[in-house]
């Protein structure tokens, strides 16, 4: 991937998995360590960038619920530039670059700039941090239904989030850490019941990995007096319950 003057570069959007440098797709590896020019987020770990060349430029938009580097359509306008210029651009995102990772906004804004995007999947937090913690998102005797949901969004308190949880269900909260407890509230007004399990996963994948159990009611109070932070996952549903001191070693020692 070589900076071309005479042609219009590629940006590949491209997912890093939840952390661990080992989950990375073949291509995603391959992308990083060839790339000139690698645009990331903040979840992604050194250890995945430190797998790029000495030559390439690193450039960080990392964003926090109260700071972003680079606006959402700053980052569009590099992506494009650069592309423009003939730079083909590896922009590493945590997770997937299409669920929660605003990768929809920056394919169209480069689709609509006529340059030419590749999408690399990664494995979602979500499906990284269950399967690290051995917490099954799907279970025949406990839940045929998966959602997703971002627990920092416009009208969160006006949304229906009735029927997401509950029996036979299973629901996987994204940035959720700091609304815990107006989610935790919002999901008992709409009927979920209080004692409901609850997984917290920080760091999943990652050294200092920690797995969390709760009821719901107790999910505001587990989150302040563990000092939970990001990156971290909500998992609510009978999935979420405790499992034998087997599986929760196994767990741990995956991540030591």
């Amino acid at each position: 991937m070589q900076q071309r003057s005479s042609s219009i570069g590629t940006v590949h959007l491209v997912g890093a998995g939840p952390g661990d440098p080992d989950l990375l797709t073949l291509r995603a590896a391959r992308l990083i360590m060839a790339a000139s020019l690698i645009v990331h987020d903040g979840l992604v770990d050194p250890s995945i960038l430190a797998m790029a060349h000495p030559g390439a430029r690193l450039i960080s938009v990392a964003k926090s619920r109260s700071r972003h580097t680079m606006a959402q359509e700053a980052i569009n306008a590099l992506l494009v530039r650069e592309a423009l210029a003939g730079n083909d651009v590896v922009r590493l995102k945590g997770g997937d670059p299409f669920i929660f990772g605003r990768g929809g906004e920056e394919a169209e804004a480069c689709r609509a700039a006529g340059v030419p995007v590749r999408v690399v999947p990664g494995i979602s937090s979500a499906l990284g941090a269950a399967a690290a913690a051995q917490v099954p998102l799907t279970h025949r005797d406990h839940a045929s239904i998966v959602s997703f949901v971002a627990g920092q969004c416009k009208g969160l308190a006006e949304q229906d989030w009735a029927g997401l949880a509950g029996k036979g269900r299973t629901l996987v909260i994204f940035m959720g850490i700091a609304t815990s407890a107006a989610i935790a509230e919002k999901l008992m007004a709409d009927g979920l019941a209080p004692d409901a399990p609850v997984a917290v996963i920080e760091n999943a994948t990652r050294h200092g990995m920690r797995v969390l159990r709760c009821p719901l009611a107790g999910l505001p109070d587990l989150i302040q007096g563990a000092r939970v932070k990001s990156p971290a996952l909500i998992v609510i549903g009978d999935v979420a319950a405790e499992p034998d001191n087997t599986i929760r070693e196994l767990a741990l020692e995956a991540v030591k």
